[in-house]
């Protein structure tokens, strides 16, 4: 039979109270008494109840993280996949618990409301971030602890981790336009998403910049995966005049265009370029190999729950909001204007 406090308290020589705030850390224990006790219960292979210890602390030792179960966003993302194990192991190495929910997206804010009032939860982390984000109002009217990766349109003042997806657009347009490029298509995910705006933001502002013109018709908003890509790809393929690069707002949309342009006979990287963005594994080994942006979606992930237990711990935190500057890799899917 497991010892419990009252065993401890006898062999030690205390009451259960100071063997109890002893073991929880209390400041009023003296020293030369919690190290006797903490040798007793280990001696006496004491483990503690850490449901009740919680409830009395008021903590649950758990953050949430909510996905809409939708297509919006999978586990076989590799992007998402990588980030969650960045969230995995933070937590884990502070011993919580993270918790994976699902929700539709039409009620994805009742799913929020039902957990928040449940207890169940010290924190949550928000991902893809909208421009009008009712997850993140919600949470800051009930003061919940949360950090979201990515940003909304107008009122950032919460915690928050995000790449500058405006800035690393420019860098893509520029790098094309090196190549002289200058009949440019952009394929996006749905643009409620804030990171999906500011990338197209950025391609668009890039274009300006060099005095190059902005066809709404090139531009197209579609979902997020290889399917989508390649049937936006042959839309612009299709144009009277089509597109000599076309830009995508993630890889596996950009990997979806090169295998459209490729069933029409087109040499990526020589009739036609194409350019992704995240870097994912997968970038590398696509023929040709795939330009794009570099962000280390385990690292990221990394950062968003570390700045959550220090924020629901009241540890101190650098920086409120993380903004991270990506890197442009040029590999063989971009090329030289034909």
């Amino acid at each position: 039979m497991a010892a419990n406090l009252k065993d401890i308290a006898r062999e030690a020589g205390v009451s259960v109270t100071t063997a109890s705030r002893a073991l929880n850390g209390y400041s009023d224990v003296a020293e030369e008494t919690r190290r006797k006790i903490e040798r007793v219960a280990e001696a006496l292979g004491y483990e503690p109840n850490t449901t009740a210890r919680n409830l009395q602390r008021r903590r649950t030792d758990t953050i949430g993280l909510i996905l809409p179960l939708s297509t919006e966003l999978r586990f076989s993302d590799p992007f998402f996949s990588h980030f969650l194990t960045g969230v995995v192991e933070e937590t884990a190495s502070r011993a919580y618990n993270l918790n994976v929910s699902t929700s539709s997206h039409e009620v994805e804010h009742q799913t929020y409301l039902r957990l928040i009032r449940s207890r169940r939860f010290d924190g949550f982390i928000v991902v893809r971030t909208m421009r009008e984000d009712v997850r993140i109002n919600l949470l800051r009217e009930h003061d919940i602890p949360f950090v979201a990766f990515g940003r909304t349109e107008n009122d950032n003042d919460f915690h928050l981790v995000d790449d500058d997806g405006y800035a690393a657009m420019r860098l893509i347009v520029d790098h094309l336009v090196s190549l002289g490029h200058k009949r440019f298509a952009c394929v996006s995910e749905p643009l409620y998403l804030t990171k999906a705006y500011h990338r197209v933001q950025g391609f668009i502002d890039g274009l300006r910049a060099h005095n190059l013109p902005v066809n709404d018709d090139m531009i197209i908003e579609t979902l997020f995966r290889q399917p989508s890509g390649q049937a936006a790809a042959a839309q612009l393929l299709d144009r009277p005049v089509p597109p000599t690069a076309i830009v995508a707002v993630n890889d596996l949309l950009a990997i979806g265009a090169v295998a459209e342009a490729q069933e029409r006979g087109l040499r990526v990287g020589h009739d036609v370029s194409t350019t992704g963005y995240d870097d994912i594994l997968l970038s590398r080994y696509v023929t040709p190999p795939l330009t794009t942006i570099h962000q280390s979606a385990r690292h990221m992930g990394k950062m968003v729950s570390k700045m959550l237990l220090q924020l629901i711990n009241h540890e101190p935190i650098e920086e409120k909001q993380i903004i991270l500057s990506s890197t442009l890799v040029v590999r063989q899917s971009s090329g030289p204007c034909p």
